[in-house]
């Protein structure tokens, strides 16, 4: 993702780095691990600054602390009240909640099919298997408090084939089909069987970080794999979960991170397309 042209600012506490930018005509300043990647802004017209991590907060106002004029709202967005959330309703063209795990997928297979005679399965209906197995199991977390989109389209191609939202947080998940293949992970590599390795780690990370500045709220990403024959790890991945397919009903046991009241506003939020248009 092509993101604001930064100029580097002094480093503070935590070895944070405050850096000015605009952003779609809005000046803001992002606050930055070493690095890279943002745990902070600050939107200088809405006098708030937005944390994408509870514990960062006390090195987050340090390191901002010059920039800071007069009295700031610290946090996420306040979550909107019953009456609000009533307004949220949405064009159907706008509305992400209908969409089935691989939509975009189940759309192109139908406009383009491909040829009958194809001697080896088209890799598509593979990678739409893979969705499906983990969009359902997903959405059988329903009763447990969490909410599913599937197959969010970002500008410029990207997909975020489920965003799952619920009491253990908000995750990015990317299905990848492994069927009875030898999966090998060393960050930021994954290979498949004999395939050669791909950087879905990577990948998998970046989709986060764009729903994260989305939703002005933590996104953890997740590289869910559908029935494996072998799982091994040579290099731990940093800052992405690595699931089984047949793991993700764990994630009802987890919890603590979001209320019922936020995660659905963050549902709300999540499920109209125009919140990620400029992402």
């Amino acid at each position: 993702m092509s993101g604001p042209r930064r100029q580097p600012g002094p480093r503070g506490p935590g070895g944070l780095r405050v850096i000015p930018a605009r952003r779609h005509g809005q000046e803001r300043l992002y606050v930055c691990r070493p690095d890279g990647h943002n745990v902070a802004w600050y939107d200088r017209e809405a006098a708030r600054v937005h944390l994408l991590s509870e514990d960062a907060r006390e090195d987050v106002l340090d390191a901002l602390g010059s920039f800071l004029t007069g009295p700031v709202a610290v946090g996420p967005p306040p979550v909107p009240t019953p009456a609000e959330l009533a307004r949220l309703s949405l064009h159907p063209d706008d509305d992400l909640a209908p969409n089935r795990p691989g939509e975009a997928l189940l759309i192109a297979l139908d406009r383009e099919p491909g040829p009958a005679h194809r001697l080896r399965p088209d890799p598509r209906r593979r990678a739409l298997g893979a969705e499906q197995a983990v969009g359902d199991a997903l959405d059988r977390l329903d009763g447990a408090g969490w909410r599913t989109l599937h197959s969010v389209v970002l500008p410029g191609g990207d997909r975020i084939h489920h965003l799952a939202i619920g009491p253990g947080g908000l995750l990015a998940v990317l299905a990848v089909h492994a069927r009875k293949q030898r999966v090998r992970v060393s960050d930021p590599l994954v290979a498949l069987g004999r395939g050669a390795p791909a950087p879905l780690l990577r990948l998998a990370r970046s989709l986060a970080d764009r729903a994260s500045y989305a939703l002005t709220a933590e996104v953890c990403p997740v590289l869910a794999l559908t029935a494996p024959a072998e799982l091994r790890i040579t290099v731990p991945p940093r800052a992405v979960r690595i699931l089984r397919d047949e793991e993700i009903e764990g994630l009802a046991r987890s919890g603590g991170l979001l209320k019922p009241a936020e995660v659905e506003a963050l549902y709300a939020t999540a499920r109209d397309r125009n919140t990620w248009g400029r992402v």
